[in-house]
């Protein structure tokens, strides 16, 4: 007996340090998909306004239209008008993308299942450690519930070994365990490091 092809949702989460190619890979999967002629939805954190408001955009220059959310609620908000993909019957959308998920809070996971739940492919892209080389917010329990999960690393500024920490410096320095989880930079405020050579001062 033939069995149907897969037709359900699922959740893809793509993690790794900066500069590691996190928003570059979430880029190629979505665009992979246009190209496969799906309907998309894309989300990004109004707060990241580092290289373009109303887009995605990668360190190497990449960037991919998007809709800025600032947070979940505005996100389900955007998919939720009549008719569309959070109300009854659903529009088409195929594939949901949002970069930079560690800035959304944790109402940002039952979301994600419930799109995952209703046939739509997620893809979420985000850091798995903060600066300090912890757990950054609600992504663990999202590496914990998805379907596929792909960690990048970058290359170490030092030594030029696989990097997977963000270090964060201040005027040059490394910042101090007290400072702010979340500030927002690229690479006058980050380097890729290794676990050996990831510094936080007291």
């Amino acid at each position: 007996m033939l069995r149907s092809p897969y037709a359900g949702g699922h959740l893809e989460v793509i993690v790794g340090p900066m500069f590691s190619g996190k928003s570059e890979e979430l880029i190629r999967r979505v665009g992979r998909a246009v190209i496969a002629r799906q309907q998309v939805a894309v989300f990004k954190p109004a707060l990241d306004s580092r290289y373009h408001i109303s887009a995605v955009a990668s360190h190497a220059g990449r960037t991919l239209e998007a809709q800025a959310a600032a947070d979940t609620d505005a996100i389900r908000q955007a998919l939720s008008g009549e008719g569309s993909l959070l109300s009854a019957p659903p529009t088409q959308v195929n594939v949901v993308g949002i970069d930079e998920a560690q800035f959304f809070g944790p109402a940002l996971i039952p979301l994600a299942l419930e799109l995952a739940d209703r046939g739509v492919r997620v893809i979420l892209a985000g850091l798995d450690l903060d600066f300090r080389g912890e757990p950054f917010g609600l992504m663990p329990e999202l590496l914990a519930r998805a379907e596929s999960v792909e960690k990048l690393t970058a290359i170490c500024t030092v030594c030029g070994a696989p990097a997977t920490r963000s270090q964060r410096l201040i005027s040059g320095q490394p910042a101090r365990w007290s400072d702010p989880v979340v500030l927002i930079g690229a690479q006058e405020s980050y380097e890729a490091r290794c676990r050996v050579h990831h510094v936080v001062q007291d």
